[in-house]
């Protein structure tokens, strides 16, 4: 069964960074985010952590937490159940 945060996570990447031509199925869970296939750069983090920001109400607080969160999709789901209130659905 899919998780659904790691679904969503992987909706929102698509329509924050305007994707065309790549599906939320594409995005597979442990692939790196930044400098993976979906050849995201610094600035596409930085949208993307704003966003992610606003909808589950956490902090990334540095660019170094920034990188640990955005390892991958199963790095940013952890990474938001550890940090959110109340806590996401998931396994």
């Amino acid at each position: 069964m899919a998780d659904p945060l790691t679904e969503r996570l992987k909706q929102l990447i698509v329509e924050t960074l305007h994707l065309e031509g790549i599906a939320p199925a594409d995005i597979p869970d442990d692939e790196p985010l930044v400098g993976g296939g979906l050849s995201l750069d610094s600035i596409d983090a930085l949208e993307l952590v704003v966003r992610l920001e606003k909808e589950f109400g956490i902090k990334i607080a540095s660019s170094e937490e920034a990188r640990r969160a955005l390892a991958s999709v199963k790095a940013l789901a952890a990474y938001i159940r550890e940090r959110s209130d109340p806590p996401r659905p998931g396994p």
